[in-house]
């Protein structure tokens, strides 16, 4: 059973016959003006949806927000034409209906007929605002219908891509060089007595033993380390400006025509 807390729930929600098959869009709902027990709503049915079929909704109930009535797809389509627009149902019409669904008993009188939720404080979507177009969804509209459209608004946005770091370390390599050394070797000098040496020849005993030395001296290599500057590093940045191409998906909204001709379209 649809109670007035179910409202809220229903209107703008889809409705399903008996057998699970969709029905359209529930746009309004009608309550018992004497007992406010919602009694009907406006189903969108037709190509498009751009009609509103009344069907009762005393014995329907409500599953995970999809109202579902005890009637099949094709008697609520074929119900009588009444104007939904107009915010309240007459005896007349109220019977008509009752009459063509076998539910209810007799003719009611004006005092047991059926009205909107909005009669009752209940935000039911119904066109009680004096506009041409009803939006089914919800809100009520003009006799004018807006397309609108998604659209990327594609933007930058700075991240941290990585990080970069210089860490200095030593290392130990074998350099090898070559150094000229020198050194100092003997070699024997022989000269004839002459008359200039003869002096320095007699000089001394005419027989004895002798003995000269010489200090002999050699170059070796001698190995220094020294520590000195030979570059300077840091890091830097710099912007390189690629192509990415971005891919999303975005709806927008197509109209329809049933039953005229767009002459405006090509």
């Amino acid at each position: 059973m649809i109670t007035q807390q179910d409202i809220t729930t229903i209107i703008g929600s889809n409705a399903v016959d008996a057998s699970g098959d969709k029905l359209g869009k529930v746009g309004q709902v009608y309550l018992d003006d004497q007992t406010g027990t919602p009694e009907w709503a406006t189903v969108s049915t037709g190509l498009f949806g751009t009609s509103e079929t009344f069907v009762p909704i005393s014995d329907a109930s409500v599953t995970d927000g999809t109202l579902r009535v005890p009637f099949e797809k094709a008697k609520v389509k074929d119900a009588p034409r009444i104007d939904a627009d107009q915010g309240h149902l007459s005896p007349a019409e109220e019977e008509e209906l009752y009459r063509y669904y076998g539910v209810g008993t007799g003719v009611r009188d004006t005092d047991t007929t059926v009205t909107t939720g909005q009669d009752t404080g209940i935000a039911t979507g119904t066109n009680r605002h004096g506009t041409v177009g009803h939006d089914t969804s919800g809100p009520t509209t003009d006799d004018a219908m807006t397309r609108s459209e998604e659209q990327l608004r594609v933007g930058t946005q700075q991240v941290e891509a990585g990080r970069a770091r210089l860490r200095k370390f030593v290392v130990t390599e074998n350099v090898t060089t070559t150094v000229p050394v020198s050194h100092e070797e003997v070699r024997i000098e022989r000269e004839p007595i002459t008359d200039a040496n003869i002096g320095d020849a007699l000089d001394g005993p005419a027989i004895s033993e002798e003995e000269h030395e010489v200090v002999l001296h050699a170059e070796r290599p001698v190995v220094q380390k020294e520590a000195v500057p030979v570059e300077r590093v840091r890091l830097d940045t710099e912007t390189v400006t690629e192509q990415e191409t971005v891919t999303d998906t975005v709806r927008k909204e197509q109209i329809d025509t049933d039953g005229i001709t767009d002459t405006n379209r090509r």
